[in-house]
């Protein structure tokens, strides 16, 4: 999953960001209000850490435009004041959830997994396609209960194919929640990934199907609903 943590606090930031990159997460870090709000105007993200108190505009104003602008990506709030007033604001303008520093990195990453599965309507840390099951919490993937040795990028995309089981996942959508601003990307880095997958998953009877023209599938297990 792609996200932008927004914190101007050097430390803090790469230690977040070391954090969710070994959990094959793309992270692009802003530090003052107005980066964070031009990147969220021209890119998309899976998910927004943003702190309140920012240089140039606070976090607060920040979380108004992006609002503003009809996006309903989850936004996770870092604040040092864990005064009611300043939570009530943030879940008003429409912060998801609340996180008071100094936290622990483990507590950061469970609720950016509960976010993220949130957003995608899953209540459980595992997503389960036949025989594969995906712990989302440990960050590994096994077929029929044994473990599926995987890089941080394959992980990342069969994540999102079976988050987004039964919808077609383009190219452009991988590597878009593949790769931050400082990554070199390209589409024959996800025809490779996608290669891989398939020779590690060939037997679990999970088909990753291409679309021509469109991208990637992975379909609904027979009798599964939705529309």
């Amino acid at each position: 999953m792609r996200i932008l943590l927004v914190e101007d606090d050097v430390m803090l930031a790469d230690a977040v960001t070391r954090a969710l990159t070994q959990s094959a997460h793309a992270v692009d870090c802003a530090r003052t209000g107005h980066e964070a709000d031009r990147a969220l105007a021209t890119s998309d993200y899976d998910l927004v850490i943003l702190d309140v108190g920012l240089p140039q505009i606070d976090g607060f104003e920040v979380l108004r435009r992006l609002r503003a602008r009809r996006s309903t990506v989850p936004v996770l709030m870092l604040t040092v004041n864990d005064a009611l007033e300043d939570l009530v604001t943030g879940l008003d303008l429409g912060a998801d959830d609340y996180l008071t520093k100094p936290f622990r990195l483990s507590e950061l990453e469970a609720r950016v997994r509960a976010l993220i599965r949130r957003s995608h309507a899953s209540a459980s840390s595992d997503l389960i396609h036949g025989r594969l099951r995906l712990d989302m919490a440990a960050r590994r993937l096994y077929l029929d209960g044994q473990p599926v040795d995987l890089s941080l990028r394959e992980l990342a995309v069969i994540e999102l194919l079976l988050l987004r089981e039964g919808k077609v996942v383009t190219k452009q959508q991988i590597i878009d929640h593949l790769y931050g601003w400082e990554d070199v990307s390209s589409s024959n880095s996800v025809e490779v990934f996608i290669h891989r997958l398939r020779k590690k998953l060939e037997d679990s009877g999970v088909p990753i199907t291409t679309v021509r023209g469109m991208g990637y599938l992975i379909e609904k297990p027979n009798g599964a609903g939705g529309a």
